[in-house]
């Protein structure tokens, strides 16, 4: 059967900001991402990418696929370049591959999907993360198809 999708697999999808870490996880039997945690930063980043490292060995997870902030114009600023470090860092703290992913617009369309639930103030904060890193993964999923 050509156009197949290839095998799937238990993913956890990450969504780097500086205060908050948000986590969501698409199991291997299933081709949706589903936000799961937001993790708030430490001030210590070994300790954050252990905590990280603890969620993707309860979940079972083969791969880590981690939101790469690029320009519109596909470019990589001073935000992708630290990112590009800290997931070198963290592919070190994991036994699974780590993979980089474009997240231009996972941010906006998290908002808008937040904003059709009618989620505002504190209690959009407490998931914006979250949603952002299944929007990245969900991405992810979708561009394996």
């Amino acid at each position: 059967m050509s156009g197949a999708p290839g095998p799937m697999m238990r993913a956890v999808g990450v969504d780097l900001g500086s205060v908050r870490i948000g986590v969501a996880i698409a199991p291997a039997d299933a081709a949706v991402a589903v936000p799961y945690e937001v993790l708030e930063r430490s001030g210590e980043r070994a300790r954050d990418h252990e905590a990280l490292a603890g969620m993707v060995a309860d979940v079972g997870a083969e791969v880590v696929v981690i939101g790469l902030p690029t320009s519109l114009d596909g470019g990589e600023g001073p935000a992708a370049v630290g990112v590009r470090a800290e997931a070198g860092e963290i592919a070190a703290a994991l036994d699974v591959p780590v993979v980089l992913h474009d997240e231009r617009y996972t941010t906006v369309s998290a908002e808008r999907i937040l904003s059709e639930q009618g989620l505002r103030g504190p209690a959009r904060r407490k998931v914006i993360d979250k949603v952002a890193a299944a929007v990245i993964l969900q991405s992810w999923l979708d561009a394996r198809d």
